[in-house]
């Protein structure tokens, strides 16, 4: 995972024409074998995707992630640690002092687990001492339910079901293609074994809605799933996610800097950057292998500031179980 010198974040006039649109779930990622072309190729995928998270206490945050809510470890650099969510989303926890960002940075960012086992999920959150920043309503006439419960450092966690309502049927159905993750038998840790977790949204903040949605969808070329006016849901990965939210509504509200990065696995790392680049994405360093050869990637910013990392693991065998995962 890279850890670059900043650059600075200009704001331009978008030239961005055409885009891609990734669709056709595969269960390794999306294809554009079954949906209109708009100007990508059908090698360019994506397989997964992580968010990474800055903590000034490491090993009580992967406590947490490991113990509490039960994933499993993918991936252990020493000063990161990764865990999987479901089946093509993972989160990265990271020592402040080895990242891009700073632990104190506003943490403008809800990571959401979609599970049928809502209300299983808040009590045994509960019981674990879990703290709570909006609990469980009974919201009988919304699209979903959900509650939000704060990790040890105060990013935001944001349980959802949605229901069966005409908005969400491109959502429910694409959910429907994945499997939902559960503890194992043998697994010792206290998450119960009925707890499971189908996948995730990774919810983020705009200044102004429509110039994210449109970096989303033209530039990255994301299939739209939701649109619920003042947010949008954007397929990422079979299992997980973007979610773009604008100024009137939402957990949060725009930051300029925020601690947090988006990550998006693919074996063509370098035609998308390319691509990007011809499509007026501005990047934060350069397109190398990075971590002692761990990893090929590079970063560059959406529309709102937010880091996109896109990454290729590399032969090493400290990637063996997550190249193991990807079917490298």
């Amino acid at each position: 995972m890279p850890d670059l010198k900043p650059m600075k974040i200009t704001r331009r006039p978008c030239p961005w024409v055409g885009g891609i649109v990734l669709a056709g779930l595969l269960l390794t990622g999306f294809t554009l074998e079954q949906a209109p072309t708009r100007g990508g190729s059908e090698d360019l995928v994506f397989q997964a995707n992580m968010v990474f998270f800055y903590y000034k206490d490491l090993e009580k945050a992967a406590d947490f992630y490991e113990n509490v809510l039960g994933l499993n470890l993918v991936l252990d650099y020493g000063l990161a640690k990764a865990y999987r969510i479901s089946q093509t989303s993972y989160v990265c926890l990271v020592d402040e002092k080895e990242g891009m960002h700073d632990a104190s940075e506003p943490k403008t960012i809800t990571l959401a687990f979609l599970t049928k086992e809502l209300e299983a999920w808040y009590e045994y959150l509960l019981g674990q001492g879990v703290e709570m920043r909006s609990p469980l309503k009974d919201l009988s006439d919304s699209p979903f339910r959900a509650f939000v419960a704060l990790d040890p450092e105060g990013y935001y966690l944001e349980f959802e079901t949605y229901c069966d309502h005409p908005q969400n049927t491109k959502l429910i159905n694409q959910l429907k293609t994945t499997k939902a993750f559960y503890s194992s038998t043998e697994d010792a840790r206290p998450r119960p074994e009925g707890l499971g977790i189908q996948g995730n949204i990774i919810w983020l903040y705009y200044e102004d809605l429509d110039p994210a949605g449109e970096f989303y969808e033209t530039v990255l070329g994301l299939e739209l799933l939701v649109d619920e006016g003042f947010d949008k849901i954007y397929a990422s990965s079979p299992s997980s996610f973007i979610g773009v939210v604008g100024p009137t509504s939402g957990l949060h509200r725009f930051t300029q800097k925020k601690a947090v990065n988006i990550g998006f696995f693919t074996k063509e790392v370098d035609k998308w950057y390319q691509l990007l680049l011809s499509r007026g994405v501005e990047m934060r360093a350069p397109l190398a292998d990075l971590e002692e050869g761990l990893v090929h990637a590079f970063v560059g910013y959406d529309v709102g500031g937010y880091y996109l990392e896109f990454d290729k693991f590399l032969d090493d065998e400290r990637n063996k179980a997550l190249l193991e995962i990807l079917n490298y």
